[in-house]
């Protein structure tokens, strides 16, 4: 494909070092961008073209996308990290019985509760809560006993003196409004608002006195058939239009893409091959205009290559995987291996500014 063929639909800005000679800052990281590669479905190879070559294309859609990749990101729930460009760390704390990694260590709220703070110590900079796994193949959890597991936790949390921002993994409205009320921040919806279509009406009703963040993810199908037999004509491209959609959705509902952060869902409907398309492609998503969350850590695509089969071995195969996407602009990973992960960060930022400085 040449400019002149103007078959392109999307665009991926490629990070470079922010110093170099006319780099773009990308997404309001540590990272710059110089070129771009020229996306249309069908395509055997995308062109890469510098961002002028780019722009001058005429092209209102393509300009306005890289404008949004070049632009800064505000702080999600007063995110610290995002306003240095550093990647922000939130640590997964996981109340349920059956979670694929983690399931059963912290299913009891006062060992929940313990286990939030020693991750908020380990450095973690938003916690993430959640009472049902949504590993493939599992049971869905009434929301009630969801509830149950989860209240607690929250309540729990605030009360023994967290400051940090607390994010409800939930796919559920009466969970997320139990809560927003116990003293969660984020609604984090593995279903995109799809699954209980009671969550728009809850999110109208927050807008006008407290509206919450949201955290947005693609799935495929729901965790008891996401994993059978995932296709897609493009998964990058199918991704990155599904998150666009859902984005609107969020902005129609009062919630601007400045609280939204965006997920391509990594092990939800996809297979060994899409997870590592989404994941070296993954700088697309910067033309969302919205911040950026990739959760990989423990993941099953790990251990298959790394060779660990038990999720709780696989933190070195997960370093990787989120260093990888550091170095595509990622703003917030989701990590059980806090602690690791924030050694591993503060190298990686050290080394691509230049500068230690005051990093966490």
């Amino acid at each position: 494909m040449t400019m002149s063929e103007r078959s392109v639909t999307h665009v991926r800005p490629l990070p470079c070092e922010a110093a170099l000679p006319g780099a773009w800052r990308l997404a309001g990281t540590a990272l710059g961008f110089r070129e771009v590669a020229l996306l249309g479905r069908g395509q055997e190879r995308p062109e890469v073209v510098p961002v002028e070559a780019a722009t001058a294309l005429g092209d209102p859609a393509l300009t306005a996308a890289i404008g949004r990749a070049a632009a800064s990101r505000d702080p999600v729930v007063g995110l610290s990290a995002m306003a240095t460009g550093r990647p922000a760390v939130m640590g997964i704390v996981n109340v349920t019985p059956d979670s694929f990694s983690d399931g059963g260590l912290y299913d009891d709220a006062e060992r929940a509760i313990a286990h939030g703070h020693e991750l908020a110590k380990d450095g973690a900079d938003i916690l993430d809560i959640g009472g049902e796994s949504t590993r493939p193949g599992a049971t869905p959890v009434p929301p009630e006993e969801e509830r149950s597991r989860v209240i607690p936790v929250i309540e729990g949390l605030r009360r023994t003196g967290l400051k940090l921002p607390i994010s409800i993994d939930t796919r559920n409205a009466e969970t997320a409004r139990a809560a927003l009320d116990a003293g969660a921040d984020l609604i984090n919806d593995v279903s995109a608002l799809t699954h209980d279509p009671r969550m728009p009406d809850l999110i109208r009703e927050r807008v006008a006195f407290n509206p919450p963040a949201l955290c947005l993810m693609h799935a495929l199908g729901d965790p008891q058939t996401m994993q059978l037999d995932p296709r897609y004509s493009d998964v990058l491209l199918d991704v990155y239009d599904f998150l666009e959609q859902r984005l609107q959705v969020a902005e129609d509902l009062g919630i601007p893409r400045s609280r939204v952060l965006a997920d391509p869902g990594i092990g939800f409907g996809k297979n060994l091959g899409h997870n590592l398309a989404l994941i070296r492609g993954f700088s697309i998503f910067h033309t969302l205009g919205a911040p950026l969350l990739l959760g990989v850590s423990r993941k099953r695509f790990i251990g298959t290559i790394g060779g660990a089969s038990n999720g709780a071995s696989r933190m070195p195969g997960s370093l990787g995987a989120s260093l990888f996407a550091l170095s595509q602009g990622v703003h917030v990973v989701r990590v059980h291996d806090v602690a690791e992960t924030v050694q591993a960060i503060r190298l990686w930022y050290a080394l691509t500014t230049g500068w230690p400085g005051e990093l966490i």
